[in-house]
């Protein structure tokens, strides 16, 4: 019998011996060629990893190519490729400041971003969704931005809406929907039109929370948080008569969101709830909220909860926000954080600021604080004024060794161990009393 033919063989090649003109991503090895050229954004650090000077016109340019190659891949037929090149597109945009470069294809990202969610599955969607929120946070809220928005707004709320689209797709979308609204935010009635959108979302919970057995349901719970979150973040840039109108509606209903089995909801329902008493203490001195004992109590019993069937970190956690709510509640006082970036500090000083800071920080992940020193929106967000200018010779002065910042996590280590060890001797254990 004739042996069979070697894959790969003669039929790859043309008259002599050369190779056809063939796709450069076939299905099989597309996600592989993919992320060999995406590996070098994996991890936001390798911008700026310590090493030797180099050429930095030659750096951008190699940066812009790459990037380049990964525009032209969400075009392409495998969804593999597609979605690993959102995500490497994804992980340059919160990394650098790119405002130039993706202004000259503002109009193919948004093209490309809308063609992945409308076609994509769950996953890609997602990832499409995730990097049109980064593409507003770099083009600032200007015109193009508004563009931007004025294309993916409907695609956006017909996916939050659409009860036949997967729960992380429309949880994704919805989000994005908040924070691109909240950049453009010059036209008050799609401002309006995307809240009511979010309400819809959201106030499912409400009548949702516990079905007629007594049982919380939480299919759609992720959804509705992300909704919540982001109706709350719109809510923050609202005229005075707006506030009080969504403040009347929701202050009422939210407690019952407190009771709900997941964490994550609770903590969400109860952060809105200290941010609604915020801005309705701003708009009227002379606010009194009828329900006010019991609200408390709630909220005191969830900064105080004990039940054995939770986790321990849960509990920690519930415990270390609700504190923090009752205090807003009780006492109008929020507990102040400060946040270092650079040469620079940021104080959060109140529940508005807190939510705003949470939602991008969300986004950005490790590139937040180089998008407080750098993007001009985020710091028009946050009151930071201009980027502070420093000449390279002040930022190597700046810049900590590799070698100075090993021993400094060695120490903090051994430190960490010795306090840790003192903690677990039997004679310091305490034990949990709530």
């Amino acid at each position: 019998m004739p042996k069979p033919k070697k894959r790969g063989s003669n039929h790859q090649r043309g008259a002599g011996g050369q190779p056809r003109n063939v796709q450069p991503f076939s299905d099989e090895d597309a996600s592989i060629e993919t992320m060999s050229h995406c590996s070098g954004f994996s991890d936001p650090a390798s911008f700026t990893e310590d090493g030797p000077e180099v050429d930095e016109e030659a750096t951008q340019e190699d940066l812009e190519y790459k990037l380049k190659g990964f525009i032209d891949l969400t075009l392409d037929k495998s969804a593999k490729t597609r979605q690993a090149a959102l995500d490497s597109l994804k992980s340059a945009f919160s990394s650098k400041i790119l405002y130039e470069f993706i202004m000259e294809r503002r109009m193919t990202l948004t093209d490309s971003i809308e063609r992945c969610i409308k076609k994509g599955k769950s996953d890609e969607q997602c990832a499409a969704a995730g990097l049109a929120c980064l593409l507003c946070v770099q083009m600032g809220s200007g015109i193009e931005s508004e563009e931007i928005f004025k294309t993916l707004g409907p695609v956006l709320k017909k996916i939050v809406c659409d009860g036949t689209a997967s729960i992380q797709a429309r949880q994704a979308c919805a989000t994005c929907l908040g924070i691109c609204c909240f950049i453009v935010t010059d036209d008050i009635t799609e401002l309006y039109s995307t809240m009511e959108c979010l309400e819809n979302i959201f106030t499912k919970a409400y009548q949702r929370d516990r079905d007629s057995n007594g049982v919380s349901s939480t299919h759609s719970t992720v959804l509705h948080i992300s909704a919540l979150l982001a109706w709350t973040l719109l809510l923050t840039i609202c005229p005075v008569n707006e506030v009080k109108k969504k403040i009347e509606m929701h202050l009422h209903k939210l407690p019952s969101l407190l009771s709900c089995d997941d964490l994550n909801m609770r903590i969400a329902a109860g952060e809105t709830l200290a941010l609604l008493f915020e801005l309705a203490r701003e708009t009227d001195a002379d606010f009194f909220y009828e329900d006010m004992d019991l609200l408390t109590e709630k909220l005191r019993a969830l900064a105080t909860d004990g039940n054995k069937h939770r986790a321990k970190v849960d509990k920690r956690k519930q415990r270390s926000v609700f504190r923090d709510v009752l205090r807003a509640v009780e006492e109008r006082d929020f507990p102040t954080e400060m946040v270092k970036f650079g040469p620079e500090r940021m104080y959060i000083d109140c529940w508005v600021k807190k939510q705003t800071y949470d939602t991008f920080k969300e986004i950005l992940g490790s590139g937040m604080q180089y998008h407080l020193q750098s993007n001009d929106f985020l710091r028009n967000v946050f009151e930071l004024g201009p980027p502070v200018m420093l000449d390279a010779a002040t930022l190597k002065t700046m810049k900590i060794s590799r070698f100075e910042r090993h021993l400094y996590n060695s120490a903090a280590f051994k430190a960490r161990t010795k306090a840790r060890s003192k903690c677990r001797d039997k004679r310091a254990d305490v034990g949990e009393f709530f």
